[in-house]
């Protein structure tokens, strides 16, 4: 063997280790320097684009607000008002205008009819912009009669009889665009700026409406013809080039955020400098430090024969094989001691951060247990209140579409319908979470549903990602809601495609759980599926708040928070409980730990019974429903369908009122209501004093969704049909 001095030995180790890293060190500099423009002018890029959304918002609003008053009562006259009436509707317009800078006025297409910059009986002889506005609109102005300055004016038709008779037009000020853009808490340094359709400055940050009225700078409007959005390196109005981006909305109106270019170009370059020398003097430290070691480590050398005797009793002494004929006269006796030492260290080391994990994993499971618990209990509330809203909103535009022909009516209340369906999938969501959520469990047999149900979750999680299923060839059948599972397979899916933008494997394995896997969970037997990924992975600060609703770590916009609730909710609905493992840059595995089912399956259930054929024109209803708002629009909803309506506040009214009412044909009620009686115990309660008399229960939020107690049950918010099927269907059966 060739024989190298030590002070070579550690001068080429030193080079072999540093060089390798400063290089590693000037890649990484060179891709922070990209990495960090490319965030920059992202951030440029959503600033711009939510300025737009938020003004964008901010004109719908005022939109909103002209829209109902040209629907105000008041009008119904237009343009030839009465006293009273000009009185009335000033007092809405203004109280509707509280707080908003700017002023609204009613036009006939000659003269201002009202004006709530005048006193409510003047009338302006001025002449309006124009002839009346064909549709409802927003125009961007230059400084004209009352509005000085750039301003927008939102127009809209009032139409009687579908004739537009006179226009009503808002007014918003630059002052108010420019509170707007003030509360966005733009980084210091940097501009934010509103056009209008011909290019003139609205509103600026810094700088105030001062700026108003000013076109913008002539590079910038030939950009603003040729494009819609983009990025931009001008000079602002004040002289100092930045860099920037630039968004157009539908409407003209176009949004700029813009930051200093010194800024861009140099945040990173002092940076880079204080690595590049720290570099080079720790290299020079370093090969310094070797040359000073070499020479102080030849008198050691003739010791190392003691030293071995020093670690024989339990004092560490480090050992390198260095080919030195000093050293190979006592490698052996080292190499022994060693060994016993560094077995019995890492025996005692494993043994000790196995006893704190489980210490640490024990306390964070009965913190996570607690929390979720509590809000199980708080989203549970929340659907249940929420239900009811939606039931009085459901109704309402179930009525109004009944009764209402128009045209104009049935599109908003269809666009109403479909937004009370929307909600009713977000309780439905939150139900999950709190584990109220009526389920139809079947028993699923693993081997078989993975592989059927691979090919749905390849598609979800996208070319770019691999998976690959494995199903344990002893996994037991679990009794579980299969489209439940589905959604919780497709939800871990979407999250692992997340946490992989570039690609990356996922992994889904299925076996019988062990018994040290089953914490805090009753005896029996269970199964697992762990869902894996090696994506980017979780920090430990956040990995206790997954399973809480609307939590979410993703962009606006790109995920809603109830991904992983859902997951969780599922699991403990079915007896079970979800964990999450995680590590950052290594990737996460969530584990559905599900019990499993007994060897003999229930039969499936039978099969919903079809429509009944026939109406509910003169049945008698008594319902039972505690919410006053709920029970009007109910009441009514009923009354269109051809039924005689007697109503109950509570439990005990509505014992009585069928105590004194014998020819009742169904009673609607309730289930979650004050008191000591809910629903449930009022429909047995009627059931042993008149059998024949059949009752509908319906609730938001109840066991009753999914309870054995022998009544149909309705889940709010429901459509009309859903409602005489359940009524005629009961009626039916009675009979």
């Amino acid at each position: 063997m060739l024989s190298i001095s030590i002070r070579s030995r550690l001068l080429l180790l030193v080079l072999a280790v540093l060089l390798p890293a400063v290089a590693a060190a000037a890649f990484v500099i060179v891709q922070t320097y990209a990495a960090e423009r490319e965030a920059v002018d992202r951030n440029l890029r959503d600033t711009a684009r939510a300025l737009s959304t938020v003004i964008d918002r901010e004109i719908d609003q005022r939109a909103t607000i002209v829209r109902v008053l040209a629907t105000a009562r008041a009008l119904e006259n237009a343009p030839q008002l009465t006293a009273e009436q000009r009185r009335v509707f000033d007092r809405q317009a203004r109280r509707a205008l509280d707080g908003l800078d700017g002023w609204l006025e009613l036009t006939d297409g000659a003269k201002v009819v009202l004006s709530t910059q005048l006193p409510p009986d003047m009338v302006s002889p001025a002449a309006s912009a124009g002839e009346l506005a064909q549709s409802a609109a927003v125009r961007s102005l230059a400084a004209a009669g009352d509005a000085p300055g750039p301003h927008a004016r939102v127009v809209q038709p009032v139409l009687r009889d579908g004739r537009v008779v006179a226009n009503l037009e808002l007014t918003i000020m630059p002052s108010e665009l420019q509170r707007i853009i003030d509360r966005q808490n733009l980084p210091p340094g940097w501009l934010g700026t509103i056009l209008d359709a011909d290019a003139t400055v609205v509103a600026r940050h810094p700088g105030g409406v001062q700026h108003a009225g000013r076109p913008a700078t002539p590079d910038m409007l030939e950009r603003l013809r040729r494009e819609r959005e983009g990025f931009f390196e001008s000079v602002s109005l004040d002289g100092t080039p930045v860099r920037g981006y630039f968004s157009k909305s539908a409407r003209g109106w176009t949004y700029m955020t813009a930051m200093p270019r010194q800024a861009v170009a140099g945040s990173l370059p002092p940076t880079v400098s204080q690595l590049a020398i720290g570099g080079a003097l720790l290299l020079a430290l370093a090969i310094a430090g070797a040359l000073f070691v070499s020479r102080r480590i030849v008198g050691p050398v003739n010791s190392l024969k003691e030293a071995a005797a020093w670690m024989r009793a339990g004092q560490p002494v480090p050992h390198r094989a260095t080919g030195l004929a000093e050293c190979d006269e006592v490698g052996t006796a080292l190499a022994e001691a060693a060994e016993a030492i560094q077995h019995a260290q890492a025996d005692l080391e494993r043994q000790v951060a196995e006893a704190v994990a489980r210490t640490r994993q024990a306390e964070q499971r009965v913190s996570l247990s607690q929390r979720v618990e509590a809000l199980g209990r708080l989203t549970g509330g929340v659907a249940h209140d929420f239900n009811n809203l939606l039931g009085v909103i459901s109704n309402s535009a179930h009525l109004i579409q009944r009764r209402a022909s128009s045209p104009d009516i049935q599109a908003p209340v269809a666009a109403t319908l479909r937004a009370v369906e929307v909600g009713s999938r977000l309780t439905q969501h939150l139900l999950r979470f709190s584990g109220r959520h009526p389920t139809r469990p079947a028993r699923i047999e693993l081997g078989r549903y993975l592989a059927d149900s691979q090919e749905l979750i390849r598609v979800v999680l996208g070319k770019r990602c691999e998976l690959q299923v494995t199903v344990a060839p002893d996994t037991r059948g679990i009794m579980v809601d299969s489209s439940e599972l589905e959604l919780a397979l497709i939800n871990l899916a979407l999250n692992a495609r997340d946490a992989l933008p570039a690609g990356g494997h996922v992994w889904i394995e299925a076996g019988n759980a062990a018994p040290e896997d089953l914490p805090e969970l009753p005896p029996g037997d269970y199964v697992q599926i762990a869902v894996n990924d090696d994506g980017t992975g979780i920090a430990e600060a956040i990995a206790d708040r997954v399973f809480e609703p609307f939590f979410t770590t993703k962009g606006v916009g790109k995920g809603t928070g109830l991904g992983l609730s859902q997951v969780h909710g599922f699991c403990v609905q079915a007896g079970g409980r979800a964990a999450l493992a995680s590590t950052p840059g290594l990737g996460t595995t969530v584990t559905l730990l599900l019990p499993a089912a007994a060897p003999e399956a229930a039969a499936p259930g039978p099969a919903p019974a079809p429509l009944p054929e026939g109406g509910l024109y003169g049945v008698r209803v008594l319902l039972v429903e505690d919410n006053e708002e709920l029970a009007d629009v109910t009441a009514g909803l009923l009354d269109s369908l051809g039924c005689r309506v007697l109503r109950a506040r509570s439990p005990d009214e509505a014992l009585l009122l069928a105590g004194e009412a014998r020819t009742l044909d169904v009673v609607l009620s309730d289930v979650v209501m004050p008191g000591d009686m809910d629903g449930i115990a009022l429909a047995r309660t009627l059931r042993q004093r008149r059998p024949q008399l059949p009752v509908v229960l319906i609730s938001g939020f109840s066991s009753a969704l999914g309870g054995n107690h022998g009544f149909p049950v309705l889940h709010k918010p429901c459509t009309p049909e859903d409602l005489v099927l359940a009524l005629r269907g009961a009626i039916d059966a009675a009979r």
